[in-house]
């Protein structure tokens, strides 16, 4: 972002703005540090229900984040508002994350690590989430077909589109992402360019089986899947989980196409 941050040898008091990143510093052991959490931090379950939420990732409370006096705050530029990251960086250490690659994420892992004295860890979680990674590299090939659309929301729908971390772990797999406009954009349904898959992501809406058939009856040569967006989206220790995750959603996949033939 242009600005150099000046944090604490030992952060003592943290605030994560993201949920990805919530889990992370998790996952490196920071229990007493982090001090306040969105209430979209969902993970892990017992942050959830005990640390202080300081709103949501768009819509934080000023007043909550001041009563907790951070010594370092961890956002992220795609999740968080910029009004508001500019009115928090005027009175604490704001330290701000951008993801559109699988580098990105793994560079930001060691990254926050090495920023929260948990260096060493973060470095073997990193080497960890790559080793695993490479193992699933184009698992989609086996695929006959491989045209996606990765819904995200509904009412109007709107897709992942380039430049989006969702699109970097689709094209990572080997899947071909028929939502070439940047971004998040709103699309028509049936899109001129036909997807073999739609994928309803369980996040941010909360797509269910019961929207299945609204979207089979608008993409009629597509075959619907819910996907778990967390896999798809989250760029921090949930990495780890994911490839177990896609050696699953391939295989169902290929079930699917062998049931249609």
């Amino acid at each position: 972002m242009g600005r150099c941050v000046e944090v604490p040898v030992s952060p003592r008091r943290i605030i994560s703005l993201v949920p990805s990143q919530t889990e992370l510093l998790a996952s490196l052991g920071l229990e007493e540090e982090v001090v306040g959490i969105t209430k979209f931090c969902v993970h892990p379950r017992r942050w959830y229900h005990s640390k202080t939420k300081i709103g949501g990732t768009k819509q934080l409370r000023m007043e909550v984040v001041e009563r907790l006096q951070p010594d370092l705050i961890i956002g992220n530029k795609e999740e968080n508002e910029k009004a508001q990251i500019e009115a928090l960086e005027k009175r604490y250490p704001v330290w701000m994350s951008d993801i559109e690659t699988i580098a990105d994420a793994l560079e930001m892992i060691e990254g926050v690590g090495a920023l929260v004295g948990r260096h060493s860890e973060s470095r073997q979680l990193r080497e960890e989430i790559a080793a695993a990674w490479q193992k699933v590299h184009r698992r989609a090939a086996v695929l006959p077909h491989r045209r996606v659309l990765y819904l995200i929301w509904r009412k109007p729908y709107m897709a992942a589109g380039s430049n989006t971390f969702i699109n970097e772990v689709l094209h990572f797999l080997g899947f071909e992402n028929v939502c070439r406009q940047a971004r998040y954009p709103a699309v028509e349904l049936p899109m001129q360019a036909e997807p073999d898959w739609v994928f309803l992501s369980s996040e941010p809406y909360p797509f269910k089986e019961k929207h299945m058939d609204e979207v089979r009856r608008l993409c009629p040569k597509a075959k619907v899947v819910l996907v778990d967006g967390e896999m798809f989206s989250w760029y921090g220790s949930r990495m780890r989980e994911a490839p177990a995750y896609f050696e699953q959603l391939v295989g169902h996949m290929l079930a699917l196409s062998a049931a249609a033939r």
